[in-house]
């Protein structure tokens, strides 16, 4: 028999609902019924669950926590994104950004209360790590960007793991999530919309790719060598940049899928010549696209953002050397919109 030990019956999968419910005498198939309600017509209490006896919605209110997370501040930017900052059970706060575009409306989400990785141009690690998130905490965020697109016309089309935290530091309640949001009893987006981005944890890298799940892997790569990869992202001290470029050459091996490398463009720093040369080399044999994020400044890093001109010549170096690379537009700066910046701002 199954214990809800977190309470939260949005830890559940599927399978592990239908064994509570016949451990405790119930159907089975009320399992659909209860899924329904909470992920497809946005119940925040068992109250609203009319299709399920009485008796039970009283057993489960008694047995789980079944409500919304408290929104500490929501922010609009003039570009339409939404963040949201969220004041979790024991008053640790995440960030959630819901990104309305021309195609597509992408939530992004936080697996972790701070990160302990530490990125030295990233808001998110400043303050440190302070604990996992749940899966139900994570699925919550969902949720809520869910309800929130819906009110917009623009339903939820997909899910990017770029928030705060390393989600591959919290495999087990991230990859549980990810199910629940591609299950088509539960969210139900697909395997391919959905994005997890990782700082290079390659053990866990080589596990996702004998997950058998099809979503999308980035890496944020930020650094063009050992040397420079070491000064801004210290994780490469344990996971150094050319066993990481290895893991990937490897991971693409197994799965047949392309990686998507995110990486960083601070003037002087990591959009220079000597960068893109260096990538090149990296990059050699790999079929892969470049993700390139205009720094977004934060207080305690004295890192500067490149000119246009300066981004332009740097991607148009890279797409000489064959590789596909893209300028990620800005969004939501008028927010606090980068990942950590509006948790790290209410801390202070």
């Amino acid at each position: 028999m199954i214990q809800p030990s977190v309470k939260d019956i949005r830890d559940f999968s599927f399978e592990e609902l239908q064994e509570y419910l016949t451990s405790i005498g119930e159907k089975s198939f009320r399992a659909s019924q209860i899924f329904e309600w909470i992920y497809q017509k946005g119940a925040w209490s068992f109250d609203p669950m009319t299709n399920v006896p009485e008796i039970l919605r009283q057993k489960l209110a008694q047995a789980f926590i079944l409500k919304p997370h408290k929104i500490d501040r929501k922010e609009i930017s003039q570009d339409g994104t939404t963040k949201f900052l969220f004041d979790l059970d024991d008053h640790q706060k995440v960030e959630t950004v819901l990104i309305p575009a021309a195609t597509r409306t992408t939530i992004c989400i936080s697996t972790q209360a701070g990160c302990k990785f530490g990125c030295r141009f990233c808001a998110s690690g400043i303050g440190g790590w302070i604990r996992n998130l749940s899966c139900a905490e994570i699925i919550t965020q969902v949720l809520h960007v869910k309800e929130e697109a819906l009110k917009h016309d623009n339903p939820l089309s997909h899910v990017v793991f770029m928030g705060i935290g390393e989600p591959f530091d919290n495999f087990d309640n991230f990859m549980k999530a990810i199910r629940l949001i591609n299950d088509q009893r539960g969210i139900n987006i697909g395997a391919r919309r959905i994005t997890v981005s990782t700082c290079g944890v390659i053990p866990k890298i080589k596990q996702l790719a004998n997950e058998g799940i099809q979503i999308e892997l980035a890496i944020s790569l930020h650094g063009y060598d050992n040397a420079s990869r070491n000064i801004l992202m210290p994780v490469n001290r344990k996971y150094p940049f050319d066993d990481l470029i290895a893991a990937c050459r490897e991971y693409i091996q197994a799965t047949k899928r392309q990686i998507t490398f995110e990486y960083i463009l601070i003037k002087d720093v990591t959009c220079t010549d000597k960068a893109a040369e260096s990538l090149k080399k990296a990059f050699r044999g790999i079929i892969c696209k470049m993700n390139l994020i205009p720094y977004n400044p934060v207080s305690e890093f004295d890192h500067k953002t490149p000119s246009t001109q300066e981004m332009q010549a740097f991607r148009n170096r890279l797409e000489q050397f064959g590789i596909l690379a893209t300028i990620r537009s800005p969004r939501g700066r008028d927010v606090a919109a980068a990942c950590g910046q509006l948790r790290h701002a209410t801390s202070n």
